[in-house]
């Protein structure tokens, strides 16, 4: 019998695959005796340790057997089903097998989200200018300091830093992030209530898990941020959209909508429209949720960046009764690839959603969370952010002036004076 390499990694790698794919496309049948290993290695061009190790990972997997005076012989017990598979075997065992059963949450999933707008990475096209919003400017980042606070503690870690840590964060990050919202941003906070979790599409996800059931009514703002809609339809939630303008969602808009149990919002800069919520809206906005029992889910994504006056602070500063959440992330900070966001939760909540993160996932990486501690503590934050502030309010000037000059009125730029796009 022929076996052929397929040329695709180490050479013991490729003759365990011919070797497999023999058996289960039924060219080598149970009870057959394969050659002993110094004539394969010599048909197959390779030494006989590479058809050694093949043999041992065969054996190791039951697909070969062997006894001392009879040799190495195809395994008796293989399943029929597998022996059926032929070359094809991926693909085959693929097309054979019956449509999956899916939960009611992954049918809704499949129905209505196809892989492509589930992803947040942004094709890399050779652009001369992108306009795209989303991303950081790379070129900003003060990527050597952080990589050197990152090194730092990962040299340092102790073996208590390497063991499980608690669900809601390192109390390190949660401290520094307490103090630094309370500063940047008027977030009215205890440490005990900052849960850290991976960005803000996993607040989300918490905040619904917590919160709602499936059926009841959930408001985003038209337009909106499609992950607060994707997360609350997969979720199994009404999605009942609320209008937005450049004062922010139509809060009696908002009122008009009954049993709304959630309500996503980004008051500091409406994605993607970019108004801002007005005070009158603000106090409205949770008025109805005191009156209605509901919550406010409020997504702080680039707050920090105002350009007319100092940031507005959020609106969980204004927040007397308990019914905010207020979620922020390092994404629009630093950037994408570190997944570190946090979540206040009004106390009564914290409970619960330390128990549900701790079911997600146990715990957000701790060395990332540890060395943004020291980025937080160390100031390294809050001087990255003011030299952003003056580079956006620059390229900001510059693409205003473009189109007065280039567009000559026929269009009209909103959502300017806050966030990181136009």
């Amino acid at each position: 019998m022929h076996l052929a390499l397929d040329g695709d990694g180490p050479l013991h790698a490729q003759t365990y695959r011919a070797l497999r794919a023999a058996i289960l496309a039924g060219r080598l049948r149970a009870g057959d005796r394969l050659a002993p290993t110094r004539v394969l290695a010599a048909d197959l061009g390779v030494s006989r340790n590479t058809v050694l190790r093949a043999y041992e990972q065969l054996l190791a997997e039951g697909y070969l057997v062997s006894r001392v005076g009879s040799g190495t012989r195809v395994a008796d017990a293989l399943p029929a089903r597998a022996l059926r598979r032929g070359e094809g075997g991926e693909r085959a065992a693929r097309e054979g097998f019956a449509t999956p059963r899916l939960s009611a949450v992954g049918s809704r999933v499949a129905k209505s989200m196809p892989p492509d707008r589930v992803s947040w990475a942004i094709p890399r096209a050779p652009l001369a200018y992108d306009f795209r919003y989303g991303e950081p400017a790379y070129a900003d980042l003060p990527l050597a300091t952080w990589t050197r606070l990152l090194g730092r503690r990962a040299r340092l870690a102790s073996v208590r830093q390497l063991a499980y840590q608690p669900p809601g964060g390192a109390a390190e990050l949660r401290e520094a992030l307490a103090e630094y919202l309370a500063r940047a941003r008027g977030v009215a906070c205890a440490p005990e209530q900052v849960v850290i979790v991976h960005g803000s599409q996993q607040a989300i996800d918490l905040a619904l898990r917590a919160l709602v059931d499936p059926g009841e009514r959930v408001a985003v703002e038209e337009p909106h941020y499609t992950g607060f809609s994707l997360a609350a339809a997969a979720h199994g939630a009404d999605v009942v959209a609320v209008r937005a303008d450049a004062g922010g969602i139509d809060v009696a808009a908002l009122a008009g909508a009954r049993d709304v149990r959630l309500a996503f919002v980004t008051p500091s800069h409406q994605f993607p429209a970019g108004g801002v919520l007005t005070l009158a809206r603000r106090v409205a906005l949770l008025e109805w949720a005191r009156a209605q029992d509901a919550w406010i889910f409020e997504d702080d994504y680039d707050g920090e960046y105002r350009f007319a006056g100092r940031p507005l602070e959020c609106l969980q500063a204004l927040d007397r009764d308990g019914r905010v959440l207020y979620a922020g992330t390092a994404s629009k900070l630093l950037f994408p690839a570190l997944r570190l966001g946090w979540l206040v939760v009004p106390a009564s909540l914290v409970a619960t959603v330390r128990a549900l993160k701790a079911i997600a996932d146990t715990g957000s990486a701790t060395l990332e969370q540890l060395a943004f501690a020291d980025f937080v503590r160390g100031g390294h934050l809050e001087r990255h952010v003011r030299r952003s502030r003056a580079r956006h309010a620059a390229r900001r000037a510059a693409l205003l002036a473009a189109l007065a000059r280039e567009l000559e009125g026929r269009a009209e730029p909103v959502g300017s004076d806050a966030g990181l796009h136009v």
